[in-house]
């Protein structure tokens, strides 16, 4: 079992309650598109819960190739044991890594990393903010609206799916479907209008 400890990890290094949602968020999507792709759900949710373990102690604004998130956490991990598998696939979520993303896993996490944070966005603005009310039509209306979510970038979601040689629109179904299984702990269960 990967998940228990990597999300024990994510809780003593993140302190902040909406990266960890964030990273709940990607590792549920992790998960579904695992179990979809027949691989290992227990690994890739890990991967999901890792991914910015370090983006909080250690933010690269700079996107140094070398500095910072996703380096030192990628270096912690190694240092404690954790396989080149899961290693490789976070430091190839940022672009700036130089790491090129080479297997299913790393493709998808790159996909539902913006993507996952960017549903959890809108299911915010519903008026019940439950993530039972989001549905493809409404993500991608969305997505169209610059001023809503700036800092989640657009491209990344589109070359993501286009990595994965997925339609948006399955790659987005697939993290609505996720989300709405950990609906509660992501704080998306909705709530009385």
């Amino acid at each position: 079992m990967l998940a228990e400890p990597a999300l024990q990890i994510l809780h003593d290094w993140v302190q902040s309650e909406s990266l960890r949602k964030h990273s709940y968020a990607v590792a549920d999507a992790m998960r579904h598109f695992a179990q979809v792709q027949q691989a290992d759900a227990d690994l890739w949710e890990a991967v999901g819960l890792l991914h910015d373990l370090d983006y909080e102690r250690h933010p690269n604004q700079e996107q140094s190739s070398m500095d910072g998130h996703p380096f030192v956490g990628a270096a912690w991990l190694r240092e404690q044991g954790w396989s080149d598998e899961i290693v490789r696939a976070i430091l190839s979520h940022a672009d700036y890594s130089g790491i090129s993303r080479e297997t299913p896993l790393e493709r998808t996490l790159y996909a539902v990393d913006e993507l996952s944070g960017f549903v959890m966005a809108v299911a915010r603005v519903r008026p019940s903010k439950s993530i039972h009310e989001v549905d493809v039509a409404s993500v991608k209306r969305k997505m169209k609206d610059k001023a809503f979510a700036r800092a989640v970038n657009r491209e990344d979601i589109v070359r993501g799916a286009a990595e994965l040689g997925m339609p948006i629109e399955n790659l987005i179904d697939g993290v609505i479907t996720a989300l709405r299984t950990d609906a509660e702990r992501l704080g998306l269960a909705g709530s009385p209008i």
